[in-house]
């Protein structure tokens, strides 16, 4: 499955790149690490991933549009669009390089636009958009998430029954907001008993989205999975992304 996944994303970036005579150009992509101000910039709560964890947002540029992606691998890379869209995607740095250039390509040519982070206080927008969406959607469900996003989590949890997984350890067996944080072990058991599962797009770059796409309905959330989730056909919900 997760093979077929990204055979996919490589071919429609070489299709989109052949469509838009692209291949024949000298277009360099530029991917960097942002610093947790320039992805997140000066929120009020200082709990969020980008600020406390080990992870951070890598930034594509192509031309003037900018993809974004999420991943605790990252460093700087500079390359031709036609060699990101041949690359061997074996690790979570070269995944998070191919996502975020795939995400710029896609916003330069207008087919997304929702591609960088939200910053300041517009997660805790997001996160009070997010519980009438899923109202008017899904009605009362009870929700499988993965992924702590401290915003998400603190609006759905005082309208929903929520369970969340999260891989940092530091967060896993703590109480957020009044939801036991629970070791992505559990994720099997959690989407048996949930009604909609509510995933983190990172799983796009940490390679374990696959896991998660034999469930429905699933909400993706974050800007990193914007251009996969289009060629996918995914649900992507970011309210706030720019």
């Amino acid at each position: 499955m997760k093979m077929k996944i990204y055979d996919k994303l490589r071919e429609e970036l070489k299709s989109l790149i052949e469509k838009n005579n692209l291949e024949f150009e000298e277009i360099t992509i530029k991917a960097r690490p942002l610093s947790p101000e320039e992805a997140i910039g000066n929120p009020e709560d200082k709990d969020y991933p980008l600020i406390t964890g080990r992870e951070r947002m890598m930034q594509a540029e192509f031309r003037n549009a900018v993809g974004q992606a999420y991943t605790d691998m990252y460093g700087n890379y500079t390359g031709k669009l036609s060699e990101i869209a041949s690359m061997e995607l074996r690790n979570n740095f070269r995944r998070a390089v191919f996502i975020s250039s795939l995400n710029a390509v896609m916003r330069y040519l207008g087919m997304v636009d929702r591609t960088m982070h939200c910053k300041d206080e517009e997660p805790k927008l997001c996160g009070t958009h997010l519980v009438e969406y899923i109202r008017q959607k899904y009605g009362q469900p009870r929700i499988a998430m993965v992924g702590l996003q401290p915003r998400l989590v603190e609006s759905l949890a005082k309208h929903f029954e929520i369970r969340v997984t999260d891989m940092d350890a530091a967060n896993i067996n703590t109480l957020k907001y009044g939801v036991l944080i629970q070791d992505p072990a559990t994720n099997q058991e959690n989407f048996q008993w949930c009604d909609i599962g509510l995933v983190t797009g990172s799983t796009i770059v940490n390679d374990t989205i696959g896991t998660f796409l034999i469930y429905k309905p699933v909400i993706f959330y974050g800007v990193t999975i914007a251009g996969a989730a289009k060629i996918l056909g995914l649900e992507n919900y970011c309210y706030c992304a720019r």
